[in-house]
């Protein structure tokens, strides 16, 4: 009786665990659906109520994983897929969406570990090399990202942005002959790929090939591509065939989008085209736009600090400085209060402070606008 008991007890618990089996298995059908419809979300609710914890199977940690990654549930993907590498430190799978989840986070540094630890068992995935080059780039560190990008280079020489990168490198080294066997590789595979032509572009320019970069800046435009660095290097390469009326109608054609460079070109193609008036406006713009227009700012916080160190004259000078590149109505009023109260220069005071009062200074400054009022009449200004 027993023995019966034993056996009726044992055959009730396989029962118990084949059905528990059975109500694990999630509907493909179900889940193929929510996916097709992007019901992300609603996928891993479902896989949760399918799967209940402990959920110990690789196969139904990986599906929650991907479900929750999908659902942009971030830190609960890479729980999942933490879970089926600490369980299976060979799944390379799971390595791989730990790193790429931990970019998504913004976690870079715990990225490239985990990327490190995926080449140190495979060293033939290109997007490793690639995410690994990225990496590096945005650490400022190139050295390593030149190392990663050739690899992923070498993996296949074909892939464009990485083409590109590796090239745009090399360049960036004043490296140029490699750049080009490197973009002419790629440009093999697809030779209107704007990303290449554009490196390509950029390597003309540096070689100082002026014929093969209009060859190639046309090219560029004829795809489409407007962008500041194409015009500029293009417009340049013009210039510097003497083409100056052509260069000058593609630098122009920037319009508000102008940079420095844009506004030289255009100065110079117009002093060639013996248009001096026009020269001298496009190299005043140019001058503005290669100075911050902060740098006056900046000397007036200097100037204000060499007051405090009661260095009156450095402060007074750096004041002018200051003058040089920003009209500030405040900096003729803190000229005339260190001429007025610290040199006792009274002339001077009096200019600077009348200086002040009619440069139209903002409504905000009403208690300097009144108190240089009152000075100039103090100093017998009118």
């Amino acid at each position: 009786m027993k023995h019966l008991f034993f056996l009726t007890s044992l055959t009730l618990l396989s029962i118990k665990t084949i059905m528990a089996q059975q109500t694990r298995k999630a509907d493909d059908g179900l889940l193929l659906q929510y996916y097709q419809n992007q019901q992300f979300k609603e996928a891993l609710e479902y896989l949760k109520a399918t799967y209940a914890e402990p959920v110990t199977e690789l196969k139904e940690l990986a599906n929650l994983a991907y479900a929750a990654a999908m659902a942009n549930k971030l830190t609960d993907a890479e729980g999942y897929y933490q879970r089926v590498y600490d369980a299976d430190t060979t799944n390379l799978k799971a390595l791989y969406n730990i790193a790429g989840i931990n970019m998504r986070r913004g976690n870079i540094a715990k990225a490239a570990n985990y990327y490190q630890k995926y080449n140190s068992k495979d060293s033939t995935n290109f997007f490793v090399y690639q995410q690994l080059a990225h990496i590096a780039g945005t650490q400022g560190d190139n050295y390593n990202q030149l190392i990663y990008l050739r690899k992923a280079n070498k993996i296949d020489s074909a892939e464009a942005s990485v083409a590109s990168d590796l090239a745009d490198l090399y360049i960036k080294s004043d490296s140029l002959p490699p750049a080009e066997i490197v973009l002419n590789k790629a440009l093999i595979a697809d030779s209107a790929n704007i990303v290449l032509l554009q490196s390509l572009l950029a390597l003309h320019s540096a070689q100082r090939k002026w014929k093969e970069s209009v060859k190639t800046g046309e090219q560029l435009r004829r795809l489409g591509d407007a962008s500041v660095t194409t015009i500029n290097k293009l417009g340049s390469a013009y210039y510097q065939l003497k083409n100056y009326k052509t260069g000058l109608d593609i630098l122009l054609s920037l319009g508000e989008q102008k940079t420095e460079t844009t506004d030289y070109f255009i100065a110079v193609c117009y002093k060639e085209l013996k248009d001096p008036k026009n020269a001298i406006l496009y190299f005043n713009e140019a001058i503005k736009l290669s100075i911050s227009p902060a740098t006056s700012t900046y000397y007036n916080e200097m100037a204000d600090s060499y007051e405090s160190l009661s260095l009156t004259k450095t402060a007074l000078a750096t004041y002018k400085k200051a003058l040089l590149y920003d009209k500030n109505p405040l900096t003729y009023y803190y000229m005339a209060a260190l001429y007025d109260t610290k040199l006792k220069d009274k002339r001077n005071a009096l200019k600077y402070y009348k200086i002040y009062t009619r440069s139209k200074p903002p409504k905000w400054q009403k208690g300097y606008i009144e108190y240089s009022v009152q000075r100039v009449a103090d100093l017998g200004g009118k």
